[in-house]
């Protein structure tokens, strides 16, 4: 039982969302940025319920005991430019990330401060499962398309394309049709169930890239939207591969967003980037106000989802699955 700070709460967690970040923690991705020392508990998707307040919680915050509760996961120090602009998860200061740095919720409880957590009433707070992937999966995809929506890629007679179509690219393809403004949106990705999902969600069409070459796709490309080349990118994967192909798929004054994080560097040809007028923009999980802007799209029931239910006592074998990439949307632990 951890013990809370005077403002801090002490949360009971009920859903944890499982992502492959928590396994590349583990296997030694993130290292560099994020030393931790061994034994660790990691886990940035939390949802649970309030079980004690801290002597300095204000009570203007309305929190209390048994209220449903979604951890933003990004803590900002609070003082540094970043963190005064809104954008918490960039603290240039003595920022921490829950479950990179703070122990995560892999864990019956966590202890979190009072500023951070975003409480849920209704029909929502019977649902953790459901809320939990929201503070990562559903919401670093949205603030990824709001980039490529502010930077004018979007609308009729545009297409847009999803890469990764993972825990994060399932969202991807619901956020491109609620922002895209008439673009066509296309999924890109190596598995049929994973495309599947992906037109399920809302994708106009799906393409495999798997062992095609960029002419392969950019055939089927045509074949669908009458065009070889894509307005816009968002990259859920972060693989070398992946954002190669995006670059190689945009057409002139196309931009790509990157949001995934699987390879340690990106490569592209010099030329046609600058010859093209193409931009490409890196997008780091969210800021508070957008998970809050997501919770509420949730709520509306505007947000469709691909959750699995696991017990903790399985975690090992899901983090050796996600590593390989066999998750269909989002593995989530179950606690009660």
């Amino acid at each position: 039982m951890p013990e809370i700070s005077p403002d801090g709460i002490l949360v009971k967690v009920a859903a944890a969302g499982m992502c492959r970040s928590d396994y590349q923690l583990v296997d030694g991705y993130f290292k560099d940025p994020f030393p931790v020392p061994f034994p660790y508990i990691p886990g940035h998707e939390i949802a649970g319920r309030v079980a004690g307040l801290g002597s300095a919680v204000p009570a203007a915050v309305r929190l209390s005991e048994g209220d449903m509760v979604v951890v933003y996961p990004s803590w900002g120090d609070g003082t540094c430019r970043q963190c005064r602009e809104g954008n918490e998860q960039l603290c240039s200061g003595d920022g921490r990330w829950v479950g990179f740095g703070p122990p995560g919720g892999f864990a019956e409880y966590i202890a979190v401060p009072y500023r951070f957590a975003i409480p849920v009433s209704g029909a929502g707070a019977e649902t953790p499962e459901i809320l939990a992937p929201l503070t990562d999966a559903g919401v670093t995809p949205y603030r990824g398309l709001k980039k490529l929506r502010d930077a004018g890629k979007l609308g009729p007679g545009r297409t847009v394309g999803i890469t990764g179509i993972g825990g994060l690219g399932a969202y991807a393809v619901q956020y491109a049709r609620l922002f895209a403004g008439g673009s066509t949106v296309i999924a890109l990705g190596r598995t049929d169930s994973k495309l599947a999902v992906a037109v399920e969600n809302g994708a106009h069409h799906g393409i495999n890239t798997r062992d095609k070459s960029v002419e392969a796709i950019q055939d089927e490309l045509a074949e669908r939207t009458g065009r070889r080349t894509v307005d816009a990118i968002l990259d859920c994967a972060g693989a070398k591969a992946s954002v190669s192909l995006g670059f190689d798929l945009l057409g002139v004054e196309g931009a790509l967003v990157s949001v995934g994080l699987m390879s340690d560097r990106v490569e592209h040809r010099l030329f046609p980037f600058v010859g093209t007028e193409l931009s490409y923009h890196g997008s780091f999980w969210s800021d508070y106000n957008d998970l809050v802007e997501v919770l509420a799209l949730a709520d509306a029931g505007k947000i469709r989802h691909n959750i699995t239910k696991v017990r903790l006592e399985d975690i090992n074998e899901n983090l050796e699955s996600l590593g390989r990439g066999g998750v269909v949307g989002r593995q989530v632990i179950v606690f009660d």
